[in-house]
């Protein structure tokens, strides 16, 4: 690990005009490039204290030997060479989307002298037009099947083409009219590049021209009494207006625009762009990367767009770039993108309308894709395997923890304090054995105290059962297991009680068993894993001490920076960036956090549901609900009196005085404050209808 102030700048050595910089590593690998306003300011922020570095940042300044720069006369220079740099060295520590597929094409090739279309994938060639990228190749083939019709270009490769003018006779498509046949002279060279290059405007969105046309030509021919042509013209503007169809209109002002979308999250951020051309959606495509830098949505933009127009001229560059995020150099990106299309482009976040209306659809794509990825990710074998290895080697283990659990905490402003634990088997959540706590020991927020107590509860049952039927001896017998259910130990009593039972009667039952007796845990975890830093870790640990438990790992993951953090120790361990250990370990961590907040929102709506007219012995709902409608709210009711209740039908002389007196151990101290808009809630409901 190399020491930046062994090769930091001297003081006044950087210019402070704008410019591009690269660190190389010690085998003088460019590892990062970077572009900046100022070079000074820039490049000064990497060497700083390490501490206040954001952990990406750090390694990366570590992992370098030196640092370079070249000055340039504008922002939009910078952003040029950088991102030819980046294409160039393919920095390890720069953001890079990987396409999870090659996205297919719509090609005409105008750079030969029989122009043809077909689909096309990979880079772009110079000549050919372009239209898309399509999701599926039959996609294109049906559009083109329609096209045809009515611009018969041709689309027969070379050999064929050839071969079909070597021999004088067109393929199948020319006897069927589907192509022109200029491989037999049907049609000369210039006639056919009419034909494609009208096949060109009909699918960059000029469509009205050649549907009127065909219309105006097909009433025509029905005046002049030709109605078989009359009648193969209105197939062929069906034809066409089928074609339309497949791509729906989005946006009623034919809008040519290009929408960015980015869903992420500390580790990894997936990007969809939606191509519309002439109000339609002509081509969508999506990217995931790897954030191996310290780089926020704005960031994530900025590099998007590179890539996506880096190689790009002319039309290919839409009028409008609609984003979620301006880039920080937001004018010099705008003014680069306009030197690529030859005219104004405007870059913005859409704000209302019907274009801010497909934002928030093409938003929810980049979410799915991003969720695919993970879960395609996380279902794969090897991959798992691999991450088990990498936290057993991070954290020290001698066997790879096939049994993980992981404790969170969760609360809201230290009201209804609950716990859940969730259990992962070979990398994958095994739900029955999902476990939920209140706290119980104390009243407030205390997430130390909490994890304290939760992990106390679950391991003193977990050794009181062993205790009382010897399921487990000192050295349990496993059986490892690389697929299916994890490891069981060897047992040599009866059926035990479970590992942990519920808190109380509000925490989750327990699964049970076809006996009726609480069903089991498989056996001890390999790894405990908390949802948190070194005080919460700490905790678990004493916990785990007190009972004399020393076989059982403890870590835990800190959300803010994705350090994980191991008793005793000052630093945390800082996993790579790549690392399919820390991936998994995250997954473990949001899953407890999703088990636990939604068992504290659904205890916090029970409580809010609930009235002191529940506590009311032999009071039904049928009278709550009188007493209600009679009063009006609780408040009102609580004000009356006796014998006002006693007025309500149904309602006797003792039934309202146990009314009264419940309502009277239950007033409020203080009015009720909504903490969002400073507002005084009056209590206007009654109960739990």
């Amino acid at each position: 690990m190399a020491d930046p102030s062994s090769y930091r700048p001297k003081p006044g050595q950087i210019p402070d005009s704008p410019g591009v910089y690269k660190f190389r590593d010690e085998h003088r690998r460019v590892i990062y490039v970077g572009k900046a306003k100022n070079l000074r300011q820039r490049v000064a922020n990497y060497f700083q204290d390490l501490a206040n570095l954001h952990p990406r940042t750090r390694t990366m300044v570590t992992t370098a030997a030196s640092v370079e720069w070249t000055v340039v006369s504008t922002e939009v220079e910078a952003l040029q060479l950088e991102y030819s740099w980046i294409k160039e060295f393919d920095p390890r520590f720069n953001v890079k989307y990987r396409d999870d597929k090659s996205y297919p094409y719509l090609a005409v090739t105008l750079n030969e002298e029989f122009p043809r279309v077909q689909v096309m994938r990979g880079a772009k060639k110079k000549g050919v037009r372009y239209f898309g990228p399509y999701g599926h190749a039959w996609a294109i083939r049906e559009t083109v099947d329609l096209m045809l019709r009515v611009f018969p270009v041709r689309t027969c490769s070379a050999g064929v083409f050839k071969n079909a003018a070597r021999t004088g006779r067109p393929c199948l498509l020319g006897y069927i009219g589907k192509c022109s046949a200029p491989c037999v002279g049907r049609v000369t060279p210039e006639e056919h590049r009419e034909l494609a290059e009208d096949f060109c405007d009909f699918m960059a969105g000029r469509t009205g021209t050649y549907i009127r046309r065909l219309e105006k030509d097909m009433i025509q021919a029905a005046e002049e009494m030709e109605y078989e042509r009359a009648a193969r013209l209105r197939d062929d503007a069906e034809a066409l207006k089928r074609a339309m169809e497949k791509s729906a209109v989005v946006l009623a002002d034919a809008t040519d625009a290009d929408l960015i979308a980015v869903a992420e999250d500390e580790l990894e951020a997936a990007l969809q762009i939606f191509h519309v051309r002439g109000g339609r959606v002509r081509g969508q495509r999506g990217w995931v990367t790897d954030k191996v830098e310290a780089v926020d949505t704005s960031g994530l933009v900025e590099h998007a767009l590179q890539q996506l127009y880096g190689e790009e001229r002319g039309d290919a560059v839409p009028k409008e770039v609609l984003v979620p995020a301006l880039p920080e150099d937001a004018e010099a990106v705008s003014q680069w993108l306009a030197e690529r299309r030859g005219s104004q482009v405007s870059l913005r976040i859409p704000q209302r309308g019907d274009k801010k209306d497909l934002m928030v659809t093409v938003q929810r794509n980049a979410q799915q894709a991003l969720g695919l990825h993970k879960t395609k990710r996380a279902s794969d074998l090897t991959t798992r395997s691999r991450a088990l290895e990498e936290i057993a080697e991070a954290l020290g283990l001698d066997t790879a923890p096939l049994r993980i659990e992981c404790y969170d905490i969760s609360h809201l402003q230290g009201d209804d304090v609950v716990a859940s634990m969730v259990v992962f088997e070979d990398g994958l959540a095994r739900k029955s054995e999902y476990r939920r706590f209140q706290i119980k020991g104390f009243e407030g927020q205390d997430d130390v105290r909490s994890m304290h107590e939760v992990i106390g509860r679950r391991f003193k049952r977990y050794l009181q059962d062993k205790e009382r039927t010897g399921e487990w001896e000192e050295t349990p017998e496993t059986v490892p297991a690389a697929t299916g259910p994890a490891p069981v130990p060897a047992a040599t009593g009866p059926v035990p009680a479970p590992a942990l039972t519920a808190a109380s009667p509000d925490d989750e039952p327990e699964p049970r068993e076809d006996d009726g007796r609480p069903k089991r845990f498989a056996y001890p975890p390999q790894l405990v894993v908390v949802d948190g830093g070194q005080p919460q870790v700490a905790a678990a640990k004493r916990a785990l001490d007190e009972l004399g438990i020393d076989d059982i790992a403890v870590c835990g993951l800190a959300k803010r920076l994705e350090e994980v953090w191991l008793p005793d120790d000052d630093d945390p361990v800082v996993l790579p960036r790549s690392s399919e250990g820390l991936y998994l370990l995250q997954r473990v961590r949001d899953e407890a956090h999703r088990f636990a907040i939604t068992y504290q929102r659904a205890k916090r709506a029970k409580r809010i549901r609930s009235s002191p007219l529940d506590d009311v012995t032999g009071l039904g709902e049928t009278r709550k609900q009188a007493l209600i409608k009679h009063f009006g709210s609780v408040k009102k009711l609580r004000q009356a009196t006796i014998d006002e209740i006693c007025e309500v039908p149904g309602i006797g002389r003792r039934t309202a005085e146990s009314v009264a007196a419940a309502l009277a151990s239950t007033a409020p101290a203080a009015p009720a404050v909504n903490t969002a808009t400073g507002e005084i809630i009056e209590e206007d409901d009654g109960g739990s209808s």
